[in-house]
């Protein structure tokens, strides 16, 4: 459902109301193990990809699998990077400074742009 509700953001092209509801999205004051938790919650997150009707863009990935991170009480941050040749930009998210959802290395390939 987070898949969904992401994708309608970006098809209005409202990034900033994105942005605005994975950085205030409430977290849960009871940790789960963060490690456990961010290893189930992004594997949910790809088999949730792989069955959604079209494909899913690395914005609207990073952005439910925030939300549902922090809803585990998990302190995730999607983070929004970009690099200038070639124009690429990118999301990601990161939970206390280690990548969760994407390759290790990809905070070196990008600039970093923003942090919610």
């Amino acid at each position: 459902l987070r898949l969904i509700q992401f994708d309608f953001y970006t098809r209005r092209g409202d990034f900033a109301a994105l942005r605005n509801k994975v950085r205030n999205y409430p977290s849960r004051q009871e940790a789960a193990p963060i490690e456990d938790a961010a290893t189930e919650i992004c594997f949910a997150v790809d088999m949730a990809c792989i069955w959604y009707w079209k494909e899913a863009l690395c914005l609207q990935r990073s952005a439910a699998t925030a939300c549902l991170l922090k809803s585990y009480g998990v302190p995730a941050q999607m983070v929004i990077g970009a690099q200038q040749i070639p124009f690429k930009a990118h999301a990601w998210v990161e939970v206390e400074g280690r990548v969760v959802n994407d390759k290790p290395y990809t905070p070196e390939t990008y600039a970093v742009l923003d942090r919610c």
